[in-house]
């Protein structure tokens, strides 16, 4: 687990940004984190970074959103409104990821069992300054351990040696 601090939107669209330029197609994000703690900006971030350009908004209504980079599509979804497990399953999430895309999922801890490997990043607000995130980052299964090393690199500008942040 990498332990980080955003001092502003800004650094949260890095984080994102870097991160984005490690992904590939098959890739699952989980956001999770409070209300207003930075999971949209977050997703902001890594969709300009992969070439999206058109507004990026969270897809609490629409529950998924696809954006054509014209290199990989994007799939932006929000569970923020979902009940029950079964309405995740019927969202056949993973199926997004398994012929041409990264899934980006806000919300997503309850997903997590269903979407296999997958990076986890969980957002909290730093109660201190109200600009700032604290933001861990842990990868979960194969998939991410074997860019682990390049993951760390990526991100190493934001990194605190605090693991409790």
């Amino acid at each position: 687990m990498i332990s980080l601090h955003c001092r502003s939107v800004a650094d949260t669209h890095g984080v994102a940004s870097s991160l984005a330029q490690l992904a590939r197609t098959g890739d699952v994000l989980i956001l999770s984190g409070d209300m207003g703690s930075g999971k949209t900006a977050f997703a902001q971030g890594f969709a300009e970074a992969l070439g999206v350009d058109e507004p990026v908004t969270s897809p609490t209504f629409t529950l998924v959103h696809t954006y054509d980079t014209g290199r990989v599509n994007l799939h932006h979804a929000d569970l923020y409104r979902l009940d029950r497990m079964s309405e995740v399953a019927d969202l056949a999430l993973a199926e997004l990821v398994e012929g041409d895309g990264i899934l980006l999922v806000e919300w997503g801890d309850p997903a997590a069992p269903l979407l296999g490997d997958h990076l986890e990043v969980r957002m909290r607000h730093d109660d201190i300054d109200d600009d700032a995130r604290f933001v861990t980052v842990r990868g979960v299964g194969r998939t991410w351990a074997a860019r682990w090393e390049r993951v760390e690199a990526a991100i190493a500008t934001w990194r605190v040696d605090d693991p409790s942040c």
